[in-house]
C-alpha cells in the first residue's frame, strides 16, 4: 500500500515539473532573452514578420523592372484577307469557227490598244467585200445618170428615189460584209500584258475558245468581305495597305474604290474593293493579300505586353505601390528597427495585382481602357517572381524602398551580435 502511494506521489510531482517547464518557456524565456539582446530576438523578428506582413505580403521581396502606362496612337484597323484582279483582264477569243492563219504576239508581250494579235482566214470574205463594192459603184452610177435624165425631163421622180435608196442599201451591204471581214482580225480591246499562249497558225479556233489572256498590271484590285458590324465606318477613299506571302518586304498602299451594294445574307458581311498601283507588275492576279483597313487613330495608355497578365477573359497587370512602413522583423524588437533605418527606411514597396480591361494590340504594346492612371508603375519584366502582395525591389534602384524588408532581417541579426 505504502508502495503505491509512494508511485502517485512520484507520477505527480513530475508532472507539476513538467507543467512548470512549460510556463517558464512561454512566458520567462522570451522575455529574458529580449532583455539581454540574445539569439531569441533574432529569430522573433525573423519569425513575427510573416505575421507582420499579412498572408501572402510575406517573404522574400523580388528583384523586378518597372514600366509607366504612356500615351500612344493606336489605329482602329480591320483585318482581312482579299484576291488579287487585274485592274482590266480578258480572255481573247474568236467569235467564229475557222482557221488561224497568222499569230502576231508572243507569250508575255506587251499590247497597245487596237494592235491585230490574230488573222483567221478570209478568203470568203474578201471576196464578198469586192462583190459589195462592185454593186455599191453600179448602184451609184445608175443614179447618176437618172438624175440626169430628171433634169432633162427624160426620167419620173420617183425613178430617180429608187436609185437612191439601191445606193443606200448597197453601201450597207458593204460595210456589213466589212465587218463581217474584219471579223477574221483579233485585236487587243485595250492595253495590257499577253499570258501564256499555245496559238499557232493552222490551229482551228471555235467561238468562245481561249486563243491568249490580257491583263492590264498597271494596277491591280482587290476584294475583299467586311463584316457588316463595321459599315458605319467604312467608305470609299478609305487607306488600305495589303501585303502578300511571295514579297514580305513590300507594303501596298491603296484606297477603297468601291463598295459593293448588298450584305451577303450567308455570310452577313459586304464586298469592298481596294485599289493599288503595282509597280514593277510584280502583284498577279490570283494572288492572296493580307489587307488592313485604317478606320481612324486616337491616343491611349499603353503599357509593354510583357506586363499584362491574362487568365481567361480577364488581364490583370502588378502595380508597384508602397506597402506601409518598413517594419522590418515583425514585432522583433529593436535590433529589426535599427535593421529597417540601415536598409534606407521609408515605406516597403508592394505588387499589388490589379485588374484592367485592355484594348488593342500595336507594335508591342497594350492598349489600356481601364484600371491603371498614367504615372503609375508596373511591373513590366519579373512576374514570373511576383504574387500578390508580395515585397518588391526595383532593379537599378540603389536597394532603397523595395529592399527594407530584407534591410529588416540583417538588421535583427546585427542587434542579436551585438
Amino acid at each position: 500500500m505504502l508502495r503505491r502511494h509512494a508511485f502517485l506521489v512520484g507520477a505527480l510531482a513530475l508532472l507539476l515539473l513538467m507543467a512548470a517547464a512549460g510556463v517558464w518557456k512561454l512566458f520567462l524565456a522570451p522575455d529574458q532573452a529580449e532583455a539581454q539582446g540574445g539569439p531569441a530576438a533574432g529569430a522573433s523578428g525573423g519569425s513575427a514578420r510573416p505575421a507582420g506582413g499579412g498572408g501572402a505580403g510575406g517573404g522574400r521581396a523580388a528583384t523586378v523592372r518597372v514600366a509607366l502606362p504612356e500615351p500612344q496612337t493606336f489605329e482602329d484597323r480591320l483585318e482581312a484577307l482579299g484576291q488579287a484582279k487585274a485592274r482590266r483582264s480578258v480572255t481573247i477569243t474568236s467569235d467564229t469557227t475557222e482557221l488561224i492563219t497568222r499569230v502576231l504576239f508572243t507569250s508575255g508581250q506587251r499590247v497597245g490598244q487596237g494592235q491585230t494579235l490574230v488573222e483567221l482566214k478570209a478568203e470568203e470574205q474578201g471576196a464578198d467585200v469586192a462583190r459589195a463594192q462592185a454593186a455599191l459603184g453600179q448602184a451609184q452610177r445608175d443614179l447618176q445618170r437618172y438624175v440626169q435624165l430628171d433634169q432633162r425631163g427624160f426620167a419620173p421622180r420617183a425613178e430617180v428615189e429608187n436609185r437612191r435608196a439601191a445606193v443606200a442599201e448597197a453601201r450597207a451591204t458593204l460595210r456589213a460584209v466589212q465587218a463581217r471581214a474584219q471579223d477574221r482580225l483579233i485585236r487587243a480591246p485595250f492595253g495590257g500584258t499577253i499570258g501564256l499562249s499555245d496559238a499557232a497558225p493552222g490551229q482551228l479556233v471555235n467561238p468562245g475558245a481561249a486563243i491568249a489572256t490580257l491583263d492590264d498590271l498597271s494596277s491591280i484590285h482587290v476584294d475583299f468581305p467586311v463584316p457588316e458590324r463595321y459599315l458605319g465606318g467604312l467608305r470609299a477613299g478609305l487607306p488600305v495597305e495589303a501585303a502578300s506571302d511571295a514579297f514580305p518586304d513590300q507594303i501596298l498602299r491603296g484606297t477603297i474604290s468601291r463598295i459593293d451594294t448588298r450584305v451577303d445574307p450567308a455570310t452577313r458581311a459586304v464586298t469592298a474593293r481596294a485599289e493599288f498601283a503595282n509597280p514593277g507588275e510584280r502583284i498577279k492576279p490570283g494572288m492572296l493579300l493580307r489587307v488592313g483597313v485604317v478606320q481612324g487613330a486616337r491616343q491611349a495608355l499603353a503599357v509593354p505586353e510583357s506586363a499584362v497578365l491574362f487568365e481567361g477573359d480577364e488581364a490583370f497587370v502588378y502595380a508597384v505601390a508602397p506597402g506601409g512602413g518598413a517594419r522590418g522583423g515583425g514585432q522583433g524588437g529593436a535590433g529589426g528597427q535599427a535593421g529597417s533605418r540601415g536598409a534606407g527606411g521609408g515605406a516597403r514597396l508592394v505588387a499589388q495585382r490589379r485588374p484592367v480591361k485592355t484594348g488593342a494590340r500595336q507594335s508591342g504594346r497594350v492598349e489600356i481602357v481601364s484600371g491603371l492612371r498614367a504615372g503609375e508603375r508596373i511591373v513590366a519584366e519579373g512576374l514570373n517572381r511576383v504574387n500578390p502582395n508580395q515585397p518588391v525591389r526595383i532593379a537599378g534602384a540603389g536597394g532603397g524602398g523595395g529592399g527594407a524588408s530584407a534591410g529588416a532581417g540583417s538588421g535583427g541579426s546585427r542587434g542579436a551580435v551585438r
